[in-house]
């Protein structure tokens, strides 16, 4: 299978268990691969017949400004499945960068995977 991928996607969300973090959004980078066949698309050069990833940027930006969840964990688990649901995505993987939250890190937060590639 091949992948399709977004890389250092950085979207605006409310995020975060303090108090201080509900107040205003933060940023996340989120780094996206997805597993599609790309084969039809590039025999025809039909957009059409792959996974847009403009498509896919757009939906993850417009979730991240209309959720708001206490954890980055839940933030990934439910942009995965909805992602996976609405694109017809067999596998992704998600990678979640919070770089705010440690002040002696460059950045933290969760990877996760789901599906069959």
């Amino acid at each position: 299978m091949d992948i399709i991928f977004i890389e250092r996607l950085a979207v605006d969300t409310v995020i975060g268990v303090y108090d201080w973090e509900r107040t205003a959004t933060q940023k996340l980078y989120l780094d996206v691969q997805m597993a599609w066949d790309i084969k039809p698309a590039a025999s025809s050069d039909n957009i059409a017949l792959t996974l847009d990833y403009a498509a896919v940027s757009e939906y993850i930006q417009q979730f991240a400004q209309a959720k708001q969840y206490e954890l980055v964990e839940t933030f990934a688990e439910v942009l995965t499945r909805e992602i996976m649901d609405r694109f017809n995505v067999p596998w992704l993987r998600l990678k979640i960068t919070k770089p705010a939250a440690v002040p002696a890190a460059a950045g933290v937060g969760a990877e996760i995977e789901r599906g069959c590639r």
